[in-house]
């Protein structure tokens, strides 16, 4: 029963990494509304995330800039012909950076930006509920960024990304049907217990005094017996980011940048359990409870990602680009989850994740000389594997078009805003799989319900060969459950993601 209650946790911390699902893509409201493009872009400050080359050629003495989104997603999951939809908070990824000259072609500069982010809230008794019921990850990175323009039309940058997050969980630990089986078991165990009791004092003559035990109430409302809640803080995670940009002529320019992989790895995160009600505490404590005596520790990849950009200026006021992005997500083969002190619950858990690409298509035209209107499209597609799918942040490929604009009241001043909707393809047959903590256990009640059974009639033969003509008991026939569970629905995706920007040069 251990084994299969670590293996339903770690199902929950395993998070849904996709591409689409806690990989942020809103890392600037100028940017998005281009369809968040700008590898081959010179943006200043905010050249330290797209592509810490494009800094130095910004010719700004000092660069500020700073962005928030709101990112209201809503998924919906269909089972069994009914559909269920999340109630998620809205998410609010921000960045703010800061970008100087230094001497000549040098410029240095520190951004802080969220990179992965997760909200979604399935409700407690959703019928997934046994694979997520809640899931709110945070990831923030500051980043110090250097960057020289070599040659004239060429140059190269390199931010030192240092990164920390938290995550807080919530999922069912058993489905709420398996719990009523158990609960007719031990009713059906108890009658049987009862009845041997009372045959016993028949043959010694001590008739039973007591009366027959009362059945446990149980109604399967849909309400699971019990929950886990996981909540820990990361360790300090350290990477790059480094680009280079080339103006190739002045009208074409081409970018290419590379963050490299980290793993967010929390040592002593925390675990606990919440059961629906008394009889749930009763029957499953003595087991569960084990969870809130001791610590997890586990790693959540945040991939690499490798960019390519061109743009391209037809015109003096008009500016296209586009994007190629690829995420590593292939080296995600699998979750590894260990407990302190209680190896028995340790798992490892099959992934099996592949590489995705991101593409970013935007233009921007200077309508007057204080006003900037952009649009964009981004295409981000999934690396989930189907068969070992998870709902907290369901994977599917998603198209997303986006609009802006830009104003300039005075001087060096510049407000942004943007509004991208994100449309998800769909996933027609995601199946997750899950261990029923419940099944172990039950099963072994099961043999010894029947091998009780099998002893009393055997008992109530003998009683009857001495002419007391009892009946046999005829016990309920329970099937056993199966160890290892899935679930299947069709799921969906949409989001709107507002956002507004600020930036200061001179």
């Amino acid at each position: 029963m251990r084994k299969a209650t670590s293996a339903a946790i770690a199902v929950a911390i395993a998070l849904g990494a996709s591409a689409e699902g806690y990989q942020v893509n809103t890392f600037s409201a100028r940017q998005e509304g281009m369809g968040h493009a700008g590898v081959a872009m010179k943006l200043g400050a905010e050249s330290q995330i797209f592509n810490p080359a494009g800094m130095s050629l910004s010719r700004k003495t000092i660069d500020f800039s700073g962005s928030i989104s709101a990112i209201k997603a809503t998924a919906t999951a269909t089972y069994e012909g009914k559909e269920y939809t999340t109630s998620n908070k809205i998410s609010t990824p921000l960045n703010v950076s800061a970008a100087f000259k230094v001497y000549d072609d040098l410029y240095a500069g520190v951004t802080i930006y969220t990179p992965y982010g997760s909200s979604i809230n399935w409700g407690k008794n959703w019928p997934g509920a046994i694979l997520s019921q809640s899931v709110d990850l945070k990831v923030f990175t500051v980043q110090p960024t250097v960057s020289w323009n070599i040659l004239p039309n060429l140059s190269i940058g390199a931010g030192l990304m240092i990164s920390w997050g938290s995550v807080n969980l919530d999922k069912a630990l058993a489905p709420s049907n398996n719990f009523g089986n158990l609960i007719d078991l031990v009713n059906e165990s108890n009658q049987l217990k009862y009845q041997a009791s009372v045959l016993q004092g028949m043959l010694t003559g001590n008739p039973v005094q007591t009366p027959a035990p009362e059945n446990i109430p149980y109604t399967d409302n849909g309400v699971p017996p019990a929950s886990v809640n996981l909540s820990g803080k990361s360790e300090i995670a350290v990477g790059v980011n480094v680009g280079a940009m080339w103006d190739i002529t002045n009208q074409w320019t081409l970018g290419a940048s590379f963050r490299s992989k980290m793993n967010m790895k929390v040592k002593a995160g925390d675990a606990r359990v919440e059961y629906n009600d008394e009889i749930a505490r009763a029957l499953l404590s003595s087991t569960l409870d084990n969870l809130n005596t001791t610590n997890f520790s586990a790693s959540m990849p945040c991939p690499y990602v490798f960019s390519v950009g061109i743009s391209y200026k037809p015109i003096d006021r008009l500016i296209l680009a586009f994007d190629a992005q690829l995420n590593g997500w292939g080296t995600y083969k699998q979750l590894d989850i260990n407990f302190d002190h209680l190896p028995e619950f340790d798992q490892h858990l099959k992934k099996d994740y592949h590489n995705a690409m991101t593409y970013h298509l935007g233009a921007e035209y200077g309508l007057t000389r204080r006003f900037d209107i952009r649009a964009g499209l981004m295409v981000d597609t999934s690396p989930c594997n189907t068969s070992y799918y998870n709902p907290e942040t369901p994977g599917m490929t998603k198209i997303e078009p986006s609009v802006g604009f830009s104003f300039r009241p005075v001087g060096g001043l510049q407000i942004d805003f943007a509004f991208m909707y994100v449309h998800g393809t769909g996933t027609d047959s995601g199946t997750g799989q899950y261990d029923d903590i419940l099944a172990h256990s039950f099963n072994t009640n099961v043999k010894e319900y029947n091998k009780g059974v099998e002893q009393y009639n055997a008992a109530i033969a003998m009683a009857n060969q001495m002419g007391l003509n009892l009946p046999q008991y005829q016990g309920e026939n329970f099937p056993a459950l199966n160890e290892q569970e899935t679930f299947t629905a069709k799921y969906a995706a949409h989001a709107i993601i507002p956002a507004i920007g600020i930036r200061y040069t001179f």
